[in-house]
């Protein structure tokens, strides 16, 4: 039977990290083994003795603060490593109701979904503020277009991987990882599906979003860089328009009122428009070039997964040596 590990990345989380942890499972039906892994993402307070005191199995530490982004992939590394089947990735502030895990898992058990998102009940969630629920909902709008995929929540960080989508993610964004997995899913055609589960009281503020107009500016930063990175060609060409369009009118402009009259000139009209169409040009030469290192970059993804799977067969080939000899 296959062995999961749930991992939870960790700043500063001494005061929840138990209670957290205390939720967790150690026996599910379907499952061999049950591991937990700690990411301490360069925490100042007792965070690691309070995960060694709850028996965590594994623990990652940073010498400084890295990002949740960061700390999610160091904790996918180490759970593949670890010999990981089955990822479940939470948080440390309780914010995921843990007795839905085997509910989490059970499309990857069953053998239809390698990627399984929790959706959370955002309209129910009282602690979430009207302007927060929107942009939570706007950006599970904007993934699922970017990605052709079906997930109501994405921003939601209760998940779970199979082994083989694990080996396939690749994070770059540095604030968050939601967004970006799901759209890579998309992109590689791992199968993903979503099921609903519940969420606990609120036991701190979130670090993730400390206010409203910096949420806002770093998702939409996130949402302008994942189109750039996955979707380069359509990026450039729709920015691209808009200068060259305006310049083209411009222009049409001109060409009118110069045949009206042609005793003025109208040099000021024309060179604007010629800019607007060179710039427009130039966005779509961005989307070119921009469209041939997305190739680039999907072949070196490539050869990551086969080290990556290279590295696992030899972890588990080590292992049956060790349980020979034993």
């Amino acid at each position: 039977m296959p062995k999961l590990i749930i991992q939870i990345p960790c700043y500063n989380e001494e005061e929840t990290l138990e209670i957290a942890l205390a939720q967790l499972p150690r026996q599910i039906p379907g499952i061999d083994t049950v591991e937990w892994l700690i990411i301490n993402d360069g925490s100042l307070d007792r965070t690691v003795d309070v995960a060694r005191t709850c028996g965590v199995d594994h623990i990652v530490s940073f010498e400084y603060n890295q990002g949740l982004a960061k700390a999610f992939m160091v904790g996918i590394e180490a759970s593949l490593k670890a010999g990981a089947d089955i990822i479940v990735n939470t948080d440390a502030d309780n914010q995921y109701c843990a007795e839905d895990i085997p509910r989490l898992i059970e499309p990857i058990l069953l053998g239809y979904a390698e990627i399984v998102v929790g959706a959370r009940p955002i309209r129910q969630i009282k602690h979430f503020s009207p302007s927060k629920k929107f942009l939570q909902q706007l950006g599970s709008w904007v993934v699922r277009v970017a990605s052709s995929t079906n997930i109501p929540d994405a921003p939601s960080g209760f998940r779970a991987f199979s082994r083989n989508a694990a080996m396939q993610i690749n994070v770059f964004n540095e604030y968050t990882y939601t967004l970006e997995t799901i759209i890579q899913a998309g992109q590689k055609g791992i199968a993903i599906t979503s099921v609903p589960v519940r969420t606990n009281p609120d036991l701190r503020p979130s670090r993730l979003v400390k206010s409203i107009p910096s949420y806002i500016k770093q998702s939409i930063f996130t949402i302008l860089r994942i189109f750039m990175t996955y979707r380069p060609l359509r990026f450039f060409a729709v920015f691209g328009s808009i200068p060259f369009t305006l310049g083209f009118l411009l222009c049409v402009r001109w060409l009118v009122l110069f045949f009206e009259d042609m005793t003025r000139a109208r040099t000021p009209s024309l060179i604007l428009a010629a800019i607007l169409i060179i710039i427009g040009f130039q966005l779509w030469m961005f989307g070119l070039v921009a469209d041939v290192m997305a190739v680039n970059r999907k072949i070196l993804e490539d050869v990551q997964l086969r080290l990556r799977r290279s590295e696992f067969e030899k972890f588990t080939k080590s292992k049956q040596n060790l349980s020979n000899t034993d």
